[in-house]
């Protein structure tokens, strides 16, 4: 298959313009000046775009908007505010979740027409959450260059500006939305040594602080981050406790938000302790609540002392 193919085709409904035409739309616009952008090679360029500001875009990332032939983002009103204020021509087309089975081929059929095709999401860096994966594989899949255009990214603003240790952390994106199954996640992270950071909404945040202090411990240190890089950018921080009480008292939070969550405290223990700290906890909890609480106390993975507890009890003869 020819991977560079041939201009002057159509993709499958993308409009593609003559050479002219395109050549004089392969530019951008900083303050008074016009700069040209040359055309891409063909490939999947992954753009990462403003999470808000929007003076947070690289010089690259411009060029790579302005030059690209067939550009893709999740909603094209989004989109178009950045694009018209750095006086970029290109008509984005929309690939999203909803539309993601039709509209994927005909991106990689731009591909496999030799053109170049830029995909952005709504804010920050793409495949982050979205997805913009799907596309990724499909295009390694069909043996097309997959290119990372780095910019910005919620999760890393978050966890820079939080203050907590940032040596080792892991993104786990949004939490379940039910109580229960998002309890269950945060207890299989209770014992990972990373910092966590989570996605989540306004409406959410004060119910998912109530349950990360029970579940990873009161006294673990957070930082809600809301509204990055925009006009009301708030980092609050404090123990999971007091940021739940906080949130519990407001009404109405509003904005964008990432919550970080420091590492557990290493706690040392030998067997004789952990299996102490078990016996007392089964007393008045269920097995599963019993592992999670321990899992929290002793920094040790809840599947290790889930199975341990039931050795124990088996060995009791209960």
């Amino acid at each position: 298959m020819n991977r560079r193919g041939a201009g002057g085709t159509k993709a499958n409904g993308m409009n593609e313009e003559t050479t002219a035409e395109t050549a004089g739309r392969r530019s951008f616009r900083l303050h008074n000046a016009t700069i040209p952008a040359r055309p891409l090679e063909p490939a999947l360029y992954l753009v990462a775009t403003p999470i808000g500001n929007l003076g947070d875009i690289t010089l690259r990332a411009l060029e790579t908007l302005a030059g690209a032939d067939v550009l893709a983002c999740e909603d094209t009103r989004v989109t178009r505010v950045l694009l018209d204020r750095y006086g970029i021509q290109n008509r984005p087309f929309s690939y999203h979740e909803y539309n993601a089975d039709e509209a994927g081929p005909r991106l990689i059929q731009a591909l496999e027409a030799g053109r170049s095709v830029a995909l952005v999401s709504d804010a920050g860096t793409p495949l982050v959450s979205d997805p913009g994966y799907r596309l990724a594989q499909q295009a390694i899949v069909a043996g097309y260059r997959v290119v990372p255009i780095p910019g910005a990214s919620a999760p890393l603003a978050a966890l820079v500006g939080s203050g907590l240790p940032n040596d080792a952390f892991l993104f786990a994106g949004f939490l379940p939305v039910k109580d229960k199954a998002r309890r269950d996640r945060l207890g299989e992270m209770a014992a990972a040594p990373a910092t966590l950071i989570f996605f989540e909404s306004p409406h959410r945040i004060g119910a998912t602080l109530l349950a990360a202090a029970d579940v990873l411990g009161a006294t673990r240190q957070a930082s809600v981050c809301r509204e990055l890089t925009k006009t009301y950018e708030e980092f609050r921080r404090g123990t999971l406790a007091e940021l739940a009480a906080h949130y519990q008292q407001v009404e109405n939070v509003k904005g964008e938000i990432v919550l970080v969550v420091g590492p557990p405290e290493p706690v040392e223990t030998d067997e004789a302790d952990v299996e102490a700290v078990l016996a007392d906890l089964s007393k008045s909890m269920p097995t599963a609540k019993a592992a999670t609480e321990a899992a929290r106390l002793t920094g040790l993975p809840r599947k290790v002392l889930y199975q341990r507890l039931l050795e124990m009890k088996g060995a009791d003869g209960r």
